[in-house]
């Protein structure tokens, strides 16, 4: 029995590696996906590749509005929604608190707090029991180290809100849960290292594979796999945790 048939599920970040992994995955479970992003091109290619079970909408997550008709948009389209992975989410730079830009602190902060707020907001009306929220956080939202204030500090206040929509939806059999990615093979990943080691993409790579117990970066479909353990029965129990999807990074 497919994990997820019959489920319908909207990804933000839907045109990046983990969103796309992520809906590769649900589809190949069953599911039906609606893409959301910033780029229609890429979203547009994306749905197609995934076939008749996807559809696309752009929408910037830090506008209410533009979420709330994606949201509304999904659910017309597939009758129902029963998975939401708010993933979408920038980096901002690599600084010092003390030097830190403001408008680019305040803009992470936007992208994820904001974000996963507006996308859980507008999406828990349509939610039923047995419905699952997953919000992409990171280890360093476990964590942290120096010069990412902007991301280290959205990433945990994500696990705040995880933990009081957790609280909020359990009366109506509703789980949300944070997922919290390690390193991971994308472009993505790789800016961030290069910034934060001035190094070229291989040695930052490799680097950073270093402070990995288990030596490497993960893959999208690994994370996707996480993804999918969330959104299935398999975790019926579990609601308001942190899964660690990181090589054991956050030990």
């Amino acid at each position: 029995m497919e994990r997820l048939h019959g489920k319908a599920a909207f990804i933000t970040g839907g045109e990046g590696s983990i969103g796309m992994a992520t809906a590769r995955a649900f589809v190949a479970e069953g599911a039906r996906v609606c893409l959301t992003g910033l780029v229609a091109d890429s979203l547009r290619d994306g749905a197609a590749a995934l076939g008749p079970s996807a559809t696309w909408a752009v929408a910037d997550v830090t506008d209410s509005a533009q979420v709330k008709a994606a949201v509304a948009g999904a659910v017309s389209d597939f009758g129902r929604l029963d998975v939401v992975v708010s993933n979408a989410g920038i980096a901002g730079v690599v600084a010092p608190v003390a030097d830190y830009p403001e408008d680019v602190f305040d803009q992470v902060l936007a992208v994820h707090v904001r974000g996963s707020f507006l996308v859980c907001k507008h999406a828990l009306p349509y939610l039923s029991s047995g419905a699952s929220v997953i919000i992409t956080s990171s280890v360093v939202g476990l964590t942290s180290d120096r010069g990412i204030c902007a991301y280290a500090t959205a990433k945990h206040g994500l696990v705040g809100l995880m933990r009081t929509l957790a609280k909020e939806g359990a009366s109506r059999g509703i789980r949300v849960n944070t997922l919290h990615p390690g390193p991971v093979d994308n472009d993505f990943q790789h800016r961030i290292e290069v910034a934060a080691t001035g190094a070229p993409v291989d040695r930052a790579a490799e680097l950073f594979d270093g402070l990995i117990p288990l030596g490497r970066h993960a893959t999208p479909d690994e994370v996707a796999r996480a993804m999918l353990f969330l959104a299935s029965e398999e975790s019926s129990f579990v609601t308001g945790a942190t899964l660690s999807v990181d090589g054991g990074m956050s030990i």
